[in-house]
């Protein structure tokens, strides 16, 4: 070990710079410009930016407590019985407590009608709504709509909890702006203790959400509310037509909104908690799930933003473009890059992956510590740096060849309308309406 650390500065320490950023292109040309510095940038200005606006930001605090509208929370899942008492408690608690709840139990098989209907007794569930046979999450989260009340709807995953501002906060950006259709909170890794790889989410869940997603807010290009946490106003999910059967469903009713003309937001101060998969298992079918959708609405049911007629509106043509060329052409370029570097310097190639993982580890070094800084969970975040010297194998590696087997699987058999999350029903009739 000692003469392969001696070896690796020895050959490092002694290759010009020019060469190593020949060697690693891909890192210091693509992926730095975009990810490290472009997002340093804005992430200070969106800081700046907000310290700018406290003022118009409390007025529209003091705005919303003085109209106190009436809001529905909805809640669709199946087999969920066992976090939903979590899920209510946690409500009771918030700040914000002018709502109407409803949750949908989507033809579950376990104790999901007996908790609820207990909960519905006690007055703590406004409204108990069971679909006898499972219909899909989109069939669940419409059949909350039809029975919705409140201003604004807030969707929820059941296994999701809050801080007790939560609620208040993801509605104060409505207050801001008039032209803002919905907002998207801000979700965070509950059981990161739990495994290896819910720590690696963790960090994961850091830069893409808690970063990415101020980046993408502050740019106007914000392309997908979370169905774990976000707001809409009701008018606007009605006017189209709720929740399409996905996956994807939550970037798809966020297009929807866009096309409408309507400014998407990101909220990072409204915090939700949330559990992720604890098994490589369940995390690639989950990542295979988000990343088919990529294929099946961005390039195929929104297909018409890129068109330039007169609906065409740049923003949302520069939200699909951006996120289509860093996840899905770039992917392809990467393995293009990586063949081509194994079959040009086959003798220093265990060198090269050992840098690579230093340098990306720099990088995210310096993401987690940023976002650890702005964070109200500073002193818990800041622990998980210890992830961060193998992100690059569980980002760079493993969840690239997921995206990528996805991205082929759906292109070449639309494979998402096979996927059991979804019941067999829904997704044949999605395919007819959508192909």
């Amino acid at each position: 070990m000692i003469d392969f650390w001696q070896r690796f500065f020895d050959f490092w320490l002694n290759v010009p710079p020019e060469r190593i950023v020949r060697l690693f292109w891909y890192f210091f040309l693509l992926e730095v410009p975009r990810y490290l510095l472009f997002d340093l940038v804005v992430v200070v200005l969106f800081s700046l930016k907000r310290l700018w606006n406290s003022d118009t930001y409390q007025a529209a605090n003091n705005q919303l407590f003085a109209e106190k509208p009436l809001i529905t929370i909805i809640v669709p899942g199946k087999n969920e019985g066992r976090h939903i008492p979590k899920l209510v408690q946690s409500l009771t608690e918030q700040t914000y407590q002018n709502f109407q709840l409803i949750i949908v139990d989507d033809g579950s098989d376990d104790n999901t009608p007996i908790i609820c209907r207990k909960l519905e007794k006690e007055g703590k569930i406004d409204l108990f709504l069971r679909n006898e046979e499972r219909g899909g999450k989109a069939s669940a989260a419409n059949l909350a709509l039809r029975f919705a009340k409140g201003k604004y709807i807030v969707h929820l995953d059941a296994d999701t909890s809050f801080d007790r501002d939560a609620i208040e906060k993801i509605l104060i950006p409505f207050y801001t702006d008039s032209e803002i259709g919905a907002v998207g909170g801000n979700v965070k890794v509950r059981n990161s203790k739990e495994a290896v790889i819910a720590g690696f989410q963790a960090v994961e869940y850091l830069q893409t959400i808690t970063m990415g997603r101020m980046v993408a807010s502050y740019l106007g290009i914000y392309k997908i509310v979370s169905g774990a946490f976000g707001a809409f106003r009701r008018d606007l999910v009605e006017r189209v037509g709720g929740w399409d059967i996905g996956p994807g469903l939550d970037g798809d009713i966020t297009v929807k909104i866009r096309k409408m003309g309507y400014r998407i937001v990101f909220e990072p101060r409204a915090v939700s908690l949330t559990n992720v998969p604890t098994s490589l298992k369940k995390l690639s079918n989950q990542r295979f799930r988000w990343s088919r959708s990529m294929v099946r609405f961005r390039l195929r049911k929104h297909a018409d933003i890129f068109v330039p007629d007169q609906n065409f509106q740049f923003r949302n043509f520069f939200s699909s473009v951006e996120n289509l060329f860093y996840n899905v052409v770039l992917d392809a370029l990467w393995f293009y890059y990586v063949i081509r570097l194994a079959i040009n310097n086959p003798d220093i190639i265990f060198l090269m992956i050992v840098m690579k993982m230093f340098l990306y580890g720099m990088s995210n070094f310096v993401q987690v510590i940023l976002v650890s800084l702005m964070s109200e969970r500073g002193r818990q975040e800041i622990k998980l740096l210890m992830y961060i010297p193998f992100m690059s194998i569980y980002d760079g590696y493993y969840l690239r060849l997921v995206r990528t087997i996805a991205y082929f699987r759906e292109w070449l058999a639309s494979s998402s309308y096979d996927d059991v999350w979804n019941p067999r029903k829904s997704s044949v009739q999605a395919k007819e309406h959508h192909l």
